[in-house]
């Protein structure tokens, strides 16, 4: 995944709102920006089609509480 122009690709895009695009060009400045920020960055992946590979716990002993 090449995600290196992902918030160029985002300004583009055209779907932003002023705030939003403000924090593309300029960073985050707080906490609840960077958070902002990360969810900018999850849709684009959501618009690019992008998915996180699925995490499988090797380690665990048992399948579920159930199972034990």
């Amino acid at each position: 995944m090449d995600s290196n122009n992902w918030k160029k690709e985002l300004l583009d895009s055209r779907i932003l709102n002023k705030k939003e695009s403000n924090l593309l060009k300029n960073g985050a400045k707080s906490l609840t920006d960077s958070w902002w920020l990360q969810a900018l960055y999850f849709r684009w992946k959501k618009l690019k089609g992008y998915e996180e590979p699925g995490i499988k716990n090797q380690s665990q002993i048992q399948s579920s509480f159930f199972d034990y």
